[in-house]
């Protein structure tokens, strides 16, 4: 067959096929050289010590998640691809994942799920947060918690203006999220074939838990009036709620607007449990899909972005860059549901992992 018309359809599928590279069920690198240029277009020198030993960082950042959160037994990793002396030469996992040799199928699966999990490191740790987590922490976080005051007489928690005269507004919970670890964050980049490290946005999260409904989309409308967010930032394909649909919301809201007799709390609740019973089956919420959260697990989520400013040691001149952060709030009997069933998030991160597992050897699926 002539060579004008041989092409590699596993790379080019990921190139314009669609396909992620993670997928790739073997490389085409057949020589240290060849590796070597590899490694340079990746984004690694491997003349350069310093080079050559982030990649045996994230080496043995792979080998320590397939043992020790995705489950597989030690003994089960081939010496000569887990262990750095027997490896010897990082580049042999790329000659490795690509051998024809049938007798070397075992190896070449092996060093695959390695590369993939590797590939998945090397981006999830290669973010600005990597490099600026103090000052991005500091610059989103800091007005958020002035916003927050303690009452120490009653021991109650409010959001309150910190300059606008606005209704405070009483939470039972103010959560700052722990921030998701880099093993965290590679498992759910191996579930989910269409996620990529680039779109990892809840690195940092704040949680709201208010003390009914109502109260929920009041502290939406206060983060906006505060200008604790800026609703351009907001990235509209990532929000989700399906506590209660805005336009239903906005419905009942009219609705009361026009009433004259007393609004407590329980009347207005009523008027919009009422407004869901009177629609059924029939009332549509915006849930981003996730193949692997129970589907009673209420709240409104969205992605907003920050500009961040810093300043890099040495450098006169600082520079600037959005990044992104979460919002959830809940109500009251929402957070008493994720409380009541520890067991589920663990089944929910169980689905995870199997996921992972069998994106890192699709011979399992």
């Amino acid at each position: 067959m002539p060579q004008r018309f041989i092409f590699d359809s596993a790379i080019l599928n990921s190139v314009v096929g669609g396909r992620s590279a993670i997928d790739i069920p073997k490389l085409n690198i057949h020589s240290l050289d060849a590796a070597t240029a590899f490694l340079l277009s990746y984004g690694f020198d491997i003349s350069l010590p310093k080079e050559e030993e982030k990649l045996w960082y994230f080496h043995r950042r792979a080998i320590v998640l397939i043992k020790e959160k995705l489950g597989f037994p030690e003994e089960d990793i081939p010496e000569i691809v887990r262990d750095r002396k027997q490896l010897g030469d990082v580049r042999r996992l790329l000659l490795l994942a690509s051998t024809l040799d049938p007798q070397e199928y075992g190896l070449q699966k092996w060093a695959c799920a390695i590369l993939r999990c590797m590939h998945v490191f090397v981006h999830s740790e290669s973010d600005l947060f990597g490099s600026f987590s103090e000052q991005i922490q500091s610059q989103i976080l800091s007005p958020f918690e002035k916003c927050i005051v303690n009452d120490g007489n009653t021991h109650r928690t409010f959001l309150k203006s910190t300059h606008l005269d606005l209704a405070p507004i009483e939470l039972l919970g103010f959560e700052v999220k722990p921030f998701k670890t880099s093993s965290s964050a590679v498992i759910k980049l191996l579930a989910k074939p269409d996620a990529l490290a680039m779109n990892i946005f809840d690195k940092l999260g704040l949680r709201f838990i208010t003390k009914n409904l109502f109260d929920s989309f009041q502290v939406v409308r206060f983060l906006i009036r505060e200008n604790l967010i800026s609703f351009p930032h907001v990235m509209p394909d990532q929000s989700s709620n399906n506590l209660y649909p805005v336009d239903l919301f906005m419905s009942v809201c009219d609705e009361l607007a026009q009433r004259l007799d007393t609004l407590d709390e329980t009347v207005i609740q009523s008027a919009f449990d009422d407004k869901l019973a009177e629609l059924g089956d029939n009332v549509q919420y915006l849930r981003k899909e996730n193949y692997f959260s129970a589907a009673d697990y209420k709240f409104i989520k969205f992605i907003s972005r920050k500009m961040i400013h810093v300043k890099a040691d040495g450098q006169q001149e600082g520079f600037s860059f959005f990044y992104p952060f979460e919002i959830q709030i809940m109500d009251k009997s929402a957070h008493e549901r994720v409380l009541s069933g520890p067991s589920e998030h663990e089944a929910y991160k169980e689905r995870q992992r199997e996921a992972a597992r069998k994106r890192l050897f699709p011979e399992m699926n």
